[in-house]
């Protein structure tokens, strides 16, 4: 009890440094703190902020099994859930601020720059991993299923890094820095799922070569008491 009950206090902390970046961009507005193109560097703010909240959502299961702390999935939600928080704000900052809700303008955008296109997809692709996130959501769809769509994540997060690679023109150290941490995590996954299949196919294998004991005569000709059903069955 004590222990969920610090999860709890922990995961209030986590929720307010998760709107710090909110935080600061509304104080900017109102206090002219935001440069002298506070458009751009809203627009700028949160895309760095969707892909470090991807990131972190992706870290929770590495950590978990390095760590062994399972607690740490109960962070993972809200981290996936503050990463399409920061996505709607620049996505809205896009279609309001910078294109005036000209969406005739924004399609043809999606379809003529490669960078809008791949961001497009990434936010597009978070929006059923958002309305899904819910335990109820998981009973209806079950965990399988579930778990297939929420492996969206990985192509929604790879877009993510190429629209920001494509939208810098000279220094992309930083989209680079954010592709090479995607590219560990995505790894780990990739050697774990290879090793737990290998586990997996060794144990069928070792399964199939263990001899079947057929029944002794004794056991066919002598019912257990009490149930009436003979003990091979």
């Amino acid at each position: 009890m004590k222990s969920l009950f610090s999860i709890k206090r922990l995961k209030v902390v986590v929720f307010l440094l998760s709107l710090g970046p909110l935080a600061y961009l509304v104080w900017g507005v109102f206090h002219d703190g935001l440069g002298p193109n506070p458009i751009e560097k809203i627009r700028n703010e949160t895309g760095d902020w969707i892909l470090i909240f991807l990131m972190l959502t992706l870290s929770i299961t590495p950590l978990r099994k390095i760590t062994r702390l399972q607690s740490l999935i109960r962070f993972r939600r809200m981290l996936g859930l503050f990463a399409f928080f920061y996505a709607s704000l620049h996505f809205i900052t896009y279609i309001w601020l910078e294109q005036f809700f000209d969406f005739p303008a924004m399609v043809k955008d999606v379809g003529k720059r490669p960078f809008i296109t791949a961001g497009f997809t990434a936010f597009v692709l978070l929006i059923p991993l958002a309305v899904t996130s819910t335990a109820g959501w998981i009973r209806r769809l079950g965990g399988r299923r579930w778990q297939r769509l929420h492996q969206l994540i990985y192509i929604s997060a790879a877009a993510g890094v190429m629209h920001y690679l494509w939208l810098v023109k000279s220094d992309v150290r930083k989209p680079l820095r954010y592709g090479a941490v995607l590219v560990v995590l995505l790894s780990y996954r990739a050697v774990i799922w290879i090793w737990e299949d290998v586990r997996k196919k060794k144990a069928q294998a070792k399964a199939r070569k263990q001899p079947v004991m057929a029944p002794s005569l004794k056991t066919l000709h002598h019912p257990r008491k009490g149930n009436g059903q003979l003990a091979a069955e």
